[in-house]
C-alpha cells in the first residue's frame, strides 16, 4: 500500500542521512502522524498580524511621506486591477474598532508595523520628525496595552520612504544601514518604554528577491543575479546594527527583545533515496531562510550559497563572487544578533536537483540548481503558490531547532487566502488550515522546539501587494467597495477564538463541535453581507443620482420660468 511504501522510503532515507545530515537534522523523522489532542504550555501567546501599508490607508494624511509602495502601486500594470493601498482598510482611522475585534477574540498579542515615512517623511531623522505620525502609533500602542494586548512591532514591513529610493537607490546602497538605524533608534526612544518585542525586518527574502531581482514588488528593479544579494547584504548589516543599538543604549532600561522575521517554505526531497535530491532540498532551505538566519546565528552565509554562487560567478567569467563577502569584523558583529526568531510559514515544496548551465544568464533562481514541485493532491484554496501541507511546518520548526541551537521562536505569520469573486464567510478551508498547522506546531513543541507564540495572518483582509485586493487572508472580511470598509467575521474567527480559549485542542469531541458552531454563526452573517452590497449600491446611487436629479430639477424650473416669462411678454 502507498503509506507503507512511503515508510519504507523514509527508512532508506534514515541510512542515507546518517552520512549527510547537517547539524543532525533528522530527515528520517517525517512520521506524518495523526491529529494530536493536547494543549500548549501556560503563557503561550496567541495573536494576529497586519502591516502598515497593507491596512492603514491614509497614504498622504497628517504629514506622511511617500513610500516605495505608494509610488509602485501608481504605476499601471504593476498591481492586479491597478489597485493601490491608498485607503486599504482605513486602519489609520479604525484602529479602535479593530482593537475591540482583537479583544473579543481574546488575543494575547497584535503584530503590526510602523510606517517609516509616516514618522520620518523624507526617511531622514535630522530633516523632520512627523509628530502626528508618532501620535498615531502612541495611541495604538496605549490602547492595545489598556486592553491587555501585547504589541509586537515590526520596524520594516517593506514601505521604504520613496525619497531614500530616489536619492540613494534604496537597499542597493550601504547608506541605508545608518538611515534605518536612525529610524529604529527613534522608535526605541519614543515607544520602547511600552513595546518589548521588536522585529527589525519582515521577510527580507521578499524585499531582496521580489524588490530587486524579479521586480514584482516595490521598487520594481530587475537587477538579475546581483540585486537581491546586494540588498540582502545591506539588510543583514542594518539588522545587526539596530540590534547593537538596542543592546547598548536601551536594553538595560527597557528590557525588551529584538528579533527578525524570516519567511520560509519547507523543502522536502522528491526522492528520499537520492542523495542529490536531499542536497537540493537542503540547498532550497539554505538559499531561502539560511541566507539570513545563518549570518545572524553563525556569522556568515551558508557554505552552500558561497560555493554555488562563487562557482557560477567564476563560470560566468566574473573576477569575484556575485555574493558579497563579510569581513571578519562584520562576521563577529552580526553573529548572535537575535533575541528571538520570528518565523513566517505558509506552504511546502518538493525539491529535486536541476542543473542550470551558466550560459543562460545569472539569477538567484538558477544559482540554486534545483526545481520546485507540488503534489497535485495538496489542497490549494487561494493564492496559486499556497498549498496546504501541514506536516512541512513541523519539519521546518525542527530544522530551525537543530540548525540554530534551538532559539526562541515566535511564529509571526501563518494563514491561508481565498480567491473568490463572491463572498463566503463560511471559510471551512481556513478553519481546517489553522487546525492542522497549529496542531503540527503543537507536535513540534512536544519535539522540544522552543515556540513561544503564534500569529495568525492576518487579522483583516488587506492589500495583498501585487495581487491587490484579489486575495483575502483575513479572519475578518473587509468590504473594500464600501467607503467605510466594514469588517465582517468569517467562521474562522469563532474557530480561532476557541483554540485560544482552550489553549490548544483539549479532546476530539470538543474540537469537532467547534467547526459546527462556527459555521452556524457565519451562515447568518453571510445573509447579512449578501444584502449589504445592495445598501452600498444604494449609497452610491444616492451620491450620484440625487445631485443629478436636483440639478435637472433646477434646470427644468429655469426653462419653465423662461416659458412663463415669454408668455407674459
Amino acid at each position: 500500500s502507498k503509506p507503507r511504501c512511503i515508510l519504507r522510503l523514509y527508512h532508506v532515507l534514515a541510512l542515507v542521512l546518517c552520512v549527510s545530515a547537517s547539524d543532525d537534522f533528522d530527515w528520517t523523522k517525517n512520521e506524518k502522524s495523526s491529529f494530536y489532542y493536547g494543549t500548549f504550555p501556560t503563557g503561550f501567546s496567541w495573536g494576529a498580524g497586519s502591516s502598515a501599508y497593507q491596512t492603514e490607508g491614509a497614504w498622504n494624511i497628517d504629514g506622511k511621506g511617500m513610500s516605495i509602495w505608494d509610488a509602485f502601486a501608481r504605476k499601471k500594470g504593476k498591481i492586479f486591477s491597478n489597485d493601490t493601498g491608498d485607503s486599504s482598510c482605513e486602519g489609520y482611522y479604525k484602529y479602535k474598532d479593530d482593537i475591540s475585534l482583537m479583544k473579543d477574540m481574546k488575543l494575547n498579542h497584535y503584530r503590526f508595523s510602523i510606517s517609516w515615512p509616516r514618522i520620518l517623511p523624507s526617511g531622514l531623522k535630522n530633516e523632520h520628525i512627523n509628530e502626528k505620525g508618532i501620535k498615531y502609533y502612541d495611541d495604538l500602542i496605549n490602547m492595545l496595552l489598556e486592553n491587555k494586548i501585547t504589541p509586537i512591532v515590526t520596524l520594516y514591513h517593506w514601505d521604504l520612504p520613496q525619497l531614500l529610493q530616489e536619492k540613494y537607490g534604496g537597499w542597493q546602497n550601504g547608506s541605508m544601514v545608518n538611515h534605518f538605524n536612525d529610524f529604529a533608534n527613534l522608535c526605541f526612544e519614543r515607544f520602547g518604554n511600552r513595546v518589548k518585542y521588536w522585529i527589525t525586518f519582515n521577510n527580507p527574502w521578499s524585499i531582496a528577491v521580489e524588490g530587486y531581482e524579479t521586480g514584482e514588488h516595490a521598487p520594481g528593479l530587475k537587477l538579475k543575479g546581483t540585486g537581491a544579494y546586494k540588498a540582502a547584504h545591506h539588510i543583514i548589516k542594518a539588522h545587526a546594527k539596530v540590534w547593537h543599538t538596542y543592546d547598548m543604549q536601551w536594553r538595560s532600561k527597557q528590557k525588551g527583545l529584538v528579533g527578525i522575521s524570516l519567511t520560509a517554505d519547507w523543502g522536502e526531497p522528491v526522492d528520499i533515496t537520492n542523495q542529490r535530491d536531499i542536497e537540493a532540498a537542503e540547498r532550497y532551505i539554505q538559499f531561502y531562510m539560511g541566507w539570513f538566519a545563518t549570518p545572524i546565528f553563525n556569522g556568515d552565509y551558508p557554505q552552500v550559497m558561497k560555493d554555488y554562487v562563487g562557482r557560477k560567478s567564476g563560470q560566468q567569467g566574473l573576477g569575484a563572487s556575485r555574493l558579497p563577502v563579510f569581513s571578519p569584523q562584520e562576521k563577529s558583529y552580526i553573529k548572535g544578533t537575535c533575541d528571538f526568531l520570528g518565523l513566517g510559514h505558509f506552504t511546502t515544496r518538493y525539491v529535486t536537483m536541476k542543473n542550470y548551465p551558466s550560459g543562460l544568464g545569472d539569477s538567484y533562481f538558477s544559482d540554486r540548481d534545483l526545481a520546485e514541485l507540488v503534489d497535485p493532491q495538496w489542497p490549494d484554496p487561494g493564492s496559486e503558490w499556497l498549498y496546504s501541507v501541514p506536516w512541512g511546518f513541523r519539519r521546518l520548526l525542527n530544522f530551525v531547532k537543530t540548525q540554530y541551537g534551538n532559539p526562541m521562536i515566535y511564529v509571526t505569520e501563518n494563514g491561508v487566502s481565498e480567491k473568490m469573486q463572491c463572498t463566503d464567510l463560511c471559510d471551512d478551508w481556513r478553519m481546517k488550515y489553522f487546525k492542522d498547522y497549529i496542531n503540527e506546531m503543537l507536535k513540534a513543541l512536544k519535539d522540544g522546539v522552543n515556540v513561544k507564540g503564534y500569529t495568525a495572518w492576518s487579522l483583516l483582509d488587506n492589500f495583498e501587494w501585487d495581487e491587490g485586493f484579489s486575495e483575502r487572508f483575513g479572519l475578518y472580511y473587509v468590504d473594500f467597495r464600501s467607503k467605510n470598509k466594514p469588517r465582517y467575521p468569517k467562521a474562522s474567527v469563532q474557530f480561532y477564538k476557541r483554540i485560544i480559549s482552550s489553549n490548544g485542542f483539549p479532546n476530539q469531541r470538543e474540537v469537532e463541535s467547534w467547526k459546527r458552531k462556527a459555521v452556524e454563526t457565519c451562515s447568518s452573517s453571510n445573509q447579512l453581507l449578501a444584502a449589504d452590497p445592495l445598501i452600498g449600491h444604494m449609497e452610491m446611487v444616492t451620491e450620484i443620482v440625487v445631485p443629478t436629479v436636483c440639478t435637472l430639477c433646477i434646470l427644468l424650473s429655469a426653462v419653465f420660468l423662461m416659458f412663463l416669462l415669454r408668455g407674459r411678454l
